[in-house]
């Protein structure tokens, strides 16, 4: 029987007494929803992108939402995309009435072509979704200079890439508008949260009122001191805001974000030397030119020297007592979008191929040098075992 305490987690969230401390605070004050603290951390992760606004909400599939709304995305639009990405990202230009229109990627990085991207622009379309995977950024000045060339709207969505850089520009600053993920997994958790970042002021006072149902702006501090009782609704709006709650484990983790990060990359280098004499993986790569967040290390089977494919590698895996993912299944092959827009296999093949070989390996701050030996160890024995 398998030794539980031997188990390697996929994730583990790096959390201690201050998390807990600031999170007691935020309940003892009596300020549970939307408060000081969310302003605060705002704030904080607005300069840490160098972001002229920031508006915290409950998610990233909020922020995709609500971006896309301030973009003026509507009924009949099209998106252009990745269909190597989560089903938030899709699911975002759906609730707008919208179509999602796929480019394929780059298979050295796993993010979106920007030739992709020109040639799928057509009359309908009305903003690109880059999605920076596992942490390196997309090339963004491409994808801008196509939006600048057909006057479209760049939305980020960087659910994976707080902290990556392009050049010495952070994720977060370049584009019309940037989306955070702060879901447990992520580099920077408020257990559930997002954050839209942007340095436009009309963008995002839309994405704030739409955020508590399309209020006035009196609304935001009814309950306040200097509040008052009547507000107005102005639009049909949403319930999207972050808590403080939420927003004081948010400060908790940037208290030693820097420090998050600098674990991640070492880990990541770590896996990287260990792993690449073996010539059965294809490795990620780093950032060239600005800066990895690593928030992912996707390695992939490298076709033809295996007799194992990678479904039965995780399970040898599992067995083994080691948690694996896979970032991501393409999302056209779903069902929703097999049907609904008539996707099928073969559509986008360079996004299959990687899907189809890559695994996600154990990252997070708190992974200790034995449990990625343990990984390690696993793999190099599989690809020994498995040879062809």
């Amino acid at each position: 029987m398998r030794n539980v305490s031997a188990h390697v987690p996929f994730c583990v969230p790096f959390t201690n007494r201050r998390e807990i401390e600031k999170v007691t605070d935020a309940i003892r004050s009596g300020w549970l929803t939307t408060g000081p603290r969310v302003a605060l951390f705002e704030e904080r992760i607005r300069r840490l992108v160098r972001a002229r606004h920031a508006v915290a909400l409950n998610s990233c599939t909020a922020a995709l939402h609500l971006a896309l709304a301030a973009a003026g995305v509507g009924a009949g639009d099209e998106v252009i995309t990745s269909p190597y990405t989560f089903a938030a990202t899709g699911e975002a230009i759906l609730y707008l009435g919208a179509r999602p229109v796929f480019a394929d990627i780059v298979p050295e990085t796993l993010n979106i072509d920007p030739a992709a991207v020109a040639r799928a622009v057509t009359r309908r379309s009305k903003a690109i979704v880059p999605v920076h995977i596992a942490g390196l950024a997309c090339d963004i000045p491409a994808i801008l200079e196509v939006a600048r060339q057909h006057g479209l709207k760049v939305i980020d969505d960087a659910a994976h890439a707080l902290g990556s850089t392009v050049g010495d520009h952070p994720i977060g600053s370049l584009s019309d508008v940037t989306c955070f993920s702060f879901y447990a997994t992520k580099n920077l958790t408020t257990g559930e949260g997002g954050m839209v970042t942007t340095d436009d002021g009309s963008v995002a006072e839309r994405v704030r009122r739409l955020s508590l149902h399309g209020l006035s702006r009196d609304a935001w501090k009814r309950y306040t001191r200097s509040g008052r009782w009547r507000y107005d609704v102005v639009e049909m709006g949403y319930k999207y805001n972050m808590t403080d709650v939420a927003a004081a484990l948010g400060l908790a983790q940037l208290e030693k974000f820097r420090t998050m990060q600098s674990l991640r990359r070492r880990i990541a280098r770590r896996y990287t030397r260990l792993l690449s004499a073996c010539d059965a993986f294809d490795l990620p790569i780093d950032s060239p030119e600005g800066v990895h967040a690593w928030h992912l290390y996707i390695l992939r089977l490298r076709p033809g020297i295996l007799r194992i494919g990678r479904d039965a590698l995780i399970e040898r895996l599992r067995e083994r007592g080691i948690a694996t993912s896979v970032h991501f299944q393409p999302l056209h092959l779903h069902s929703l979008y097999r049907r609904a827009f008539g996707f099928r296999k073969g559509s986008y093949p360079r996004t299959e191929r990687e899907s189809a070989r890559a695994i996600s390996l154990p990252l997070y701050p708190g992974l200790t040098q034995q449990a990625q030996d343990r990984v390690v160890g696993a793999l190099l024995d599989q690809a020994r075992r498995h040879r062809r």
